[in-house]
């Protein structure tokens, strides 16, 4: 079974030559300790961690799997001491305040050490991530009471956090949350429900687990206008931060899962719970979007990391196992067959799956510089700037979010398929990775709830197309200039300049027949995200050919040389192989609503 092994010549190809991480930092504030050295540190610390103790946990956990008896809850065997190692790193609050026991570098550097440990062994990594999550939306809408109660133990990893929104009658529509939430003299509230799907929702990996939870006070207005937050803690802490005993949340069962197995999914039961209030009554949602934008990101990142394990996996085995004769003649005369490298079926999807990691990390990436600076402006309270870099990470959320899992699925399964029917079994691992990305484009809102969000509320009604004008603009900025060169990146760049226009010119067909078709938005918005992502992607992969084209041309050492060389050829079949795919999904973007609405309801069930 392959062993994963961290990619940080790329990584660090991205950070410090295409994207400039170095400058980012210096701008920022918080940014004067992120220095080249301690960055270089940080990523060789976490590759270390992941390689050496979380990796080797990744089949055994699957295999294993979490357990449920007597109310208490196992993890597989080395994760608890795994975690001890996390939390003795520090590794919890590498970009958390130090007022809170973190040491306050750029949120970007967690999102490197993310990646990392995701591609590791991603149902250990979620244990950790939920907290992230928990500990951003404590952080911009907790009071200083609740932050100096919860924080330096949900910062320190000492204790964990997760987001209980979904219940038995209802998935991602939040209206219909039947938790309620009865106020108390003293100030706190009781609440009574029951929660599924809860990830990490119980574990004996911390010391407590702060769940976030979505409920309705009495005479809530109806839907979602009637949503307030709760911090419910599983073991009650006093104000004085002491904690004291177990509080009303017990884990009614695990789920049985297709994959992940290792992380425990739970159905948690509120019985007369005792939890504080977040934020303003009623406003619950908002606050939870905190919680749920940072797990889309996270989930974005599951896209990168099963496509980078999976290539890893795929590609030893294609240079190892040997198959029949190259078409154009022997390659490998001494041996009985040719390896599996040489046949170009096999390079395809290879080369997709790289494609996809490398292209997928370049995106995230480039999100990461902008969440730097929204999350610093939320704790300067800075609130123009929160909003302007907030509406800019709220375009790349959805984009990322559906469009890397959907291709993280899609590299995944194709590394089982390098493996042909080695690949079905679980000796190699290749199918566990298969399994545990399935989830990913289910989990923080489907593939089609990502869709609605950017085409409905991010395009249309929130900017009336502005936000895609906006990173047009940037693609041309960029683009103009190569277009006239001759070569591989001039031609990218002209079919960049194309496709944005075409990107623009979809979105105001889709607008204008939205306007007498209130379906369209529907029936396009799949379509309309995975061309957007097809095309962002396709930004970023000249990108990062250009700045190989350019780093060659200064002259390089063979080892760099041959780096920069297959990022070119990367991005040329990326180009060529790859980014066609969008005019099929712009055909489909543009296809009258009716084609899917016209059937009756009814007739789905004629034989």
């Amino acid at each position: 079974m392959h062993q994963y092994k961290a990619p940080l010549r790329d990584m660090r190809f991205l950070i410090n030559e295409v994207l400039d991480y170095p400058a980012h930092y210096s701008s920022l504030p918080n940014g004067a300790d992120a220095t080249p050295e301690m960055v270089d540190a940080i990523l060789e610390g976490a590759a270390t961690l992941c390689e050496e103790v979380l990796a080797p946990l990744n089949a055994s956990g699957d295999k294993e799997g979490c357990h449920l008896n007597d109310g208490v809850v196992t993890t597989p065997k080395g994760f608890k001491e795994a975690y001890a190692q996390f939390v003795a790193g520090g590794w919890q609050g590498l970009s958390f305040p130090e007022e809170y026991g973190g040491q306050g570098l750029p949120m970007s550097l967690n999102l490197f050490k993310s990646e990392m440990m995701g591609a590791a062994n991603w149902a250990f990594t979620m244990y950790p991530g939920l907290s992230i999550g928990c500990i951003n939306t404590l952080l911009q809408y907790g009071t200083d009471s609740i932050k100096s109660r919860y924080l330096p133990h949900l910062v320190s990893g000492e204790w964990s956090g997760t987001m209980c929104l979904t219940e038995p009658q209802c998935g991602t529509d939040l209206g219909q949350i039947k938790t309620r939430a009865e106020p108390q003299p003293n100030g706190s509230y009781v609440l009574t429900g029951t929660k599924i799907f809860i990830s990490s929702g119980d574990h004996d990996l911390a010391e407590n687990i702060i769940h976030i939870v979505l409920a309705r006070l009495p005479g809530a207005p109806a839907g979602t206008r009637g949503i307030s937050l709760f911090v419910v803690p599983k073991w009650v802490v006093a104000a004085d931060g002491t904690v004291g005993a177990r509080n009303g949340v017990n884990t009614g069962s695990l789920e049985h899962k297709m994959g992940i197995n290792a992380n425990a999914t739970a159905v948690l039961n509120f019985d007369g719970a005792i939890g504080t209030l977040i934020g303003e009554p009623n406003k619950g949602l908002e606050a939870m979007f905190t919680f749920m934008n940072t797990a889309r990101i996270g989930t974005a990142i599951q896209g990168v990391a099963h496509a980078e394990l999976s290539f890893q996996g795929a590609l030893p085995y294609a240079l190892e196992r040997r198959s029949m004769r190259a078409l154009s003649g022997k390659k490998e005369p001494d041996q009985v067959a040719d390896a599996l490298i040489w046949h170009p079926d096999v390079r395809r999807m290879l080369l997709t799956q790289k494609a996809v990691a490398e292209g997928g990390r370049a995106m995230v990436y480039a999100a990461a510089q902008i969440a730097d600076k929204m999350f610093l402006a939320g704790q300067t309270g800075d609130q123009a700037a929160y909003a302007k870099f907030d509406n800019e990470l709220g375009f790349y959320t959805p984009i990322l979010k559906g469009f890397l899992t959907e291709m993280g699925l899609e590299a995944a399964n194709l590394g089982m398929q390098v493996f042909g029917g080695h690949g079905y079994i679980g000796e190699h691992g290749m199918e566990q990775i298969a399994r545990d990305a399935r989830i990913s484009t289910l989990y923080e809102g489907t593939t089609g709830i990502q869709a609605l969000d950017l085409l409905g509320r991010k395009v249309l009604l929130g900017s009336k197309g502005k936000c895609v004008r906006d990173f047009s603009g940037t693609v041309l900025r960029f683009a103009k200039p190569h277009a006239l060169n001759r070569g591989a990146i001039g031609g990218m760049a002209r079919t960049l300049v194309r496709r944005t226009a075409q990107w623009n010119l979809l979105t105001t067909l889709i607008m204008l027949r939205a306007s007498k078709d209130r379906e369209q938005v529907g029936s396009s918005s799949v379509d309309y995200l995975m061309y957007s992502g097809f095309v962002m992607m396709g930004y970023f992969w000249a990108l990062q050919a250009a700045k190989a084209t350019e780093l060659l041309a200064s002259g390089t050492g063979k080892e760099s040389a041959e780096f920069y060389t297959a990022k070119i050829q990367t991005a040329e079949f990326y180009f060529a192989r790859l980014l066609p795919r969008a005019d099929a999904h712009y055909s489909a973007a543009l296809a009258p609503a009716r084609s899917v609405m016209q059937m009756k309801a009814s007739s789905f069930l004629m034989a």
